[in-house]
């Protein structure tokens, strides 16, 4: 079975079970959209983050059912990237229902519980699916200590017996494995339980059981249960609301279905390591998979607005990129690449996302600027690490191998700083007979300090700073270096938080005026280099107005002058600002800008600037345009890499 019948099968499966099939929401998360209403998140990470909001009460206007397949990027798993089954971007299936608190079993009408979402699991994967029941292994929820008041889930045990799953394939396990949350300190969380597939394959160990990723058995489906709240002084009390969440991942179960052993031999990725293999002189499984992963991921991200920076998305992105590409020099790729590869994955998912046909051209345009951009960090990086090495003592060979047997090998990292040195200092000496003293640590280490110098300078990701100091057998603080991370975005983000929202400093007239001038710029802006520009930010106050958005390059002067000739017409043009209240889908049908697949309510404020600009919005605004003025762009100037900033003001 191909990815898209399985991905249609489940949507036919659930919509005839009354579930209402919504889009995908964006792989970058609004800054609305945060799980515990003061955590800010970078990626949607599953299928139930978007709907955070509507499992936390409030109404979703498609109903209480339901399903859909959601684009999803995690970066917790980085490190096993390269094996069989682990994927930073991937698709999710998910059948939600939204309980009712106000009802009395927490449910509500039109909702459901344990005794259907079990059933109709089991259905899917036998009937749909074909997969045989007397290889399906359950786990559930068994009890924990750390979960005071709560025991074990046996009614999923009672109603997956009833389904035909015996009790010696059902593994009743603790809070790491079968418990769902809270994410924060406190909130909604509670049991879930998971399916496996026994793959037939051997296993690797004696006490080879589902979940142990042992090799034999692979994780299919999950099924959370909300049912309590976690409290400030850490009791477990029945929640109001009672929601069903489940996930399936496509990739992962694609390949069950086809009978291959790791996800990159389906469909789904074939053709992206077909053209690696084309393109590269040697060849390893593992780093060909690093390629694939991360340029599919980058793929994704780019047409989900981020491009490469050395802040929060646009950093993974780059880090992405970069890292294939360095993968790619040691398969001996000499060439420019990563727009071929994302050519290959455009194709190879243009039916399930269109978007990327329709932003092919940007893709491919970032991931070739991101690729000049590191050859020329690397040449001039390279210098200034070798003038900081260069002050370094080596640890000895016969240390630093030992060292380096002592610690572990990561296989992303590789980490090696003082600390964990250290630590391990007296396995060193009894089991391996080797002693390393403080002095020595100390002459061979690069500091924090040191590596975000090239890490925020030349761009370097730390892994590389890592792998260049281990070919000179020195050691690098990595803990020091998080710290001067932290230090740096908490700089960063200290001037930010001091702005109002929509980025206005008050409600003057002369402010007012500046933000309708706004969204004549961001319009300009769309019109005259490209409807990939999308606004990052903006920050307006009496004296002038600043705008940051996605793009590229350098505005050319000519571009410049367009914007602002452009701006100027529709000024002297005293279009009409009107203030429509609409639905979010109604919006996005009107051809509004918005980032609809977040927490907007069930209705929006959609303010439209004559035929010309469209846009949700909050205001204020002026009524009409030629009460502006004139619009003059006083500076343009880079922000980061893919980001530029406008200042300007009215005169």
């Amino acid at each position: 079975m191909k990815a898209k019948e399985l991905k249609e099968k489940y949507l036919k499966f659930f919509e005839s079970r009354r579930h209402k099939v919504i889009p995908s929401a964006s792989l970058i998360p609004s800054t609305e959209v945060e799980i515990t209403g003061t955590q800010k998140v970078l990626f949607t990470t599953a299928g139930m983050h978007p709907l955070i909001p509507y499992l936390l009460g409030q109404e979703h206007v498609a109903g209480k059912r339901l399903s859909n397949v959601q684009k999803c990027f995690r970066t917790d798993d980085i490190d096993e990237i390269g094996d069989a089954w682990h994927l930073t971007f991937f698709e999710m299936l998910g059948n939600w229902s939204l309980g009712d608190p106000a009802s009395p079993n927490g449910i509500g009408q039109g909702g459901y519980w344990k005794k259907e979402a079990i059933p109709w699991s089991m259905e899917f994967l036998t009937r749909e699916l074909g997969l045989e029941k007397e290889k399906i292994y359950v786990s559930v929820f068994g009890g924990d200590p750390e979960i005071p008041g709560v025991g074990a889930d046996e009614e999923s045990v009672s109603i997956w017996k009833d389904v035909g799953i015996p009790e010696e394939r059902i593994l009743r396990l603790g809070k790491t494995d079968n418990w769902w949350g809270p994410v924060g300190e406190t909130g909604p969380c509670g049991p879930d339980t998971e399916m496996f597939y026994d793959t037939g394959k051997p296993a690797h160990g004696s006490d080879c059981k589902p979940g142990d990723n042992c090799g034999k058995y692979a994780e299919i489906w999950n099924d959370v249960f909300m049912e309590f709240n976690k409290t400030a002084d850490g009791k477990y009390e029945p929640l109001k609301q009672k929601n069903v969440d489940t996930g399936m991942g496509v990739e992962r179960t694609t390949a069950i279905l086809q009978g291959k052993d790791n996800v990159y031999d389906t469909e789904l990725f074939s053709p992206i390591i077909n053209e690696i293999k084309n393109l590269a002189k040697d060849w390893d499984d593992r780093s060909g998979r690093i390629i694939a992963d991360h340029l599919r991921g980058s793929t994704f991200l780019i047409s989900d607005g981020v491009t490469p920076s050395n802040v929060e998305t646009g950093y993974i992105l780059r880090r992405l990129i970069r890292r294939a590409i360095r993968y790619g020099k040691q398969l001996g790729i000499n060439q420019k690449f990563a727009s071929r590869i994302a050519e290959v994955t455009i194709d190879t998912d243009r039916d399930s996302y269109p978007e990327l046909v329709q932003k092919k051209d940007i893709i491919k345009k970032e991931l070739s600027l991101e690729e000049d951009r590191f050859e020329t960090a690397i040449r001039e990086g390279l210098k200034k690490s070798h003038r900081i090495f260069d002050l370094k003592v080596p640890i000895s060979n016969e240390k630093y191998t030992k060292i380096m047997q002592a610690v572990g090998k990561r296989e992303m990292f590789r980490e090696m700083y003082r600390g964990e040195v250290e630590s391990k200092d007296k396995d060193l000496s009894s089991e391996f007979g080797v002693k390393i003293s403080q002095e020595e640590i100390n002459k061979a280490t690069i500091s924090g300090k040191e590596a975000f110098d090239l890490y925020q300078t030349h761009g370097f990701p730390i892994e590389m700073i890592v792998e260049l100091a281990q070919a000179r057998n020195l050691l690098v603080d990595i803990e020091d270096f998080r710290k001067e991370v932290k230090n740096h975005q908490e700089v960063s983000r200290a001037g930010s938080e001091k702005k109002f929202a929509g980025g206005l400093a008050d409600q003057s007239e002369i402010t007012t005026k500046g933000h309708t001038a706004t969204h004549l710029l961001h319009q300009a802006l769309r019109t005259v280099l490209g409807e990939h520009v999308e606004q990052r930010g903006s920050n307006i106050t009496p004296e002038r107005i600043r705008f940051d958005f996605s793009h590229g390059e350098k505005l050319t002067d000519e571009e410049i002058k367009k914007v602002e000739e452009l701006v100027n017409q529709k000024i002297k043009e005293d279009l009409p600002v009107k203030k429509e209240i609409m639905s979010p889908g109604e919006a996005k049908k009107a051809g509004a800008i918005g980032l609809f697949e977040e927490k907007y309510s069930d209705k929006v404020s959609v303010y439209s600037v004559g035929n010309f600009s469209k846009e949700i919005c909050g205001g204020p605004h002026v009524e009409y345009t030629g009460q502006l003025g004139k619009f003059k762009i006083i500076k343009e100037e880079a922000l980061g890499s893919g980001q530029r900033r406008i200042r300007a003001v009215l005169e």
